[in-house]
């Protein structure tokens, strides 16, 4: 039987809560303070069995870091999504993206070994359950501007912008 902690924890962006199963990999996190929410994004196969408020261990220390300045410490933090074998690339090619450096979604799907794939890499960023730490704010579109982002554009200009420093 699988369990996993989550807690909600205040950040300058707003309330950001994170659910980390028992071995420490983060399963589901983002700019919100309901846990439910998060766990509607957890594939299916690594649902947790039982779910418990608490302590995040060393992934709300890298939540707190990262809010605080030290933009490379979430790059270490183990993170565990299900998808289709191009989506689970393209998760993995996200987390290469360095802070401060943001790509277009053509250049994302560019840096995921298919060029013409530009809506799948949308759709990567669309269904990442794992905010912050799969960096899926890092991308924008063509023109420069935002595009989407799950949790509001005042939150992704925002991480942008404390990026850029």
């Amino acid at each position: 039987m699988s369990t996993a902690v989550w807690a909600t924890r205040d950040t300058p962006a707003g309330p950001f809560t994170a659910v980390v199963a028992d071995d420490g990999h983060v399963l589901a996190s983002g700019w919100t303070a309901s846990v439910d929410e998060l766990l509607g994004l957890v594939h299916r196969s690594l649902a947790p069995a039982d779910v418990r408020e608490g302590d995040l261990g060393p992934v709300g220390e890298a939540i707190d870091r990262y809010h605080d300045g030290e933009l490379s410490v979430i790059d270490d933090v183990p993170v565990r999504q299900r998808s289709g074998p191009y989506r689970e690339l393209a998760w993995d090619v996200l987390r290469t993206v360095p802070a401060g450096a943001p790509v277009t979604y053509t250049g994302y799907a560019e840096k995921t070994g298919r060029p013409a794939a530009v809506r799948a890499a949308a759709g990567a960023c669309a269904h990442n359950a794992a905010a912050l730490f799969v960096p899926c704010h890092r991308v924008l579109r063509s023109d420069g501007s935002l595009g989407g982002f799950r949790y509001g554009l005042a939150v992704k200009r925002w991480l942008l912008d404390h990026e850029s420093v």
